[in-house]
């Protein structure tokens, strides 16, 4: 019974997690203490503990941890994304990003890219961003479908 109730608390953490409501999450992931040894239970934790309690160093340890524990799933990239974030460190987060989606497309890990407006680079590094050649032919190669 108890592991039951364990797997309800962590699912309901899960839920809560994806609709941002942070504290009700680690209340839940809290009381899910059987799991873990899941690794997506401590990923899940860790994002908790950097949103509540600016733990990011623990987070971030934590996180890791789970990612190697279970490497081929972007959930843990998503979370450790999210908490580099939170920790101010956005290069970090993008690779972070970028690194998840080579295991997996996951449409929140796209969405948080999305979010971030990340620019791509200028087509003609040496000129500056506002050339006209930049600007220009940044739009006709992405026209043409040169450009992703």
């Amino acid at each position: 019974m108890p592991e039951t109730y364990a797997w309800e608390m962590f699912s309901k953490g899960l839920e809560a997690l994806e609709r941002d409501q942070a504290f009700l999450a680690l209340s839940c992931l809290e009381q899910a203490k059987p799991l873990r040894e899941n690794p997506l239970y401590c990923s899940s934790l860790a994002l908790c503990l950097a949103k509540t309690r600016n733990a990011h160093d623990e987070a971030e340890s934590l996180c890791r941890e789970a990612m190697n524990n279970d490497r081929g799933n972007p959930t843990h990239y998503l979370h450790l994304g999210r908490i580099l974030m939170l920790a101010g460190e956005k290069k970090k987060a993008v690779k972070t990003f970028r690194e998840g989606l080579k295991h997996g497309n996951d449409p929140r890990i796209i969405r948080e890219l999305d979010n971030l407006g990340l620019r791509r680079p200028p087509i003609f590094p040496s000129l500056d961003r506002s050339h006209p050649l930049n600007k220009f032919g940044g739009l006709l190669m992405s026209r043409l479908g040169c450009r992703n």
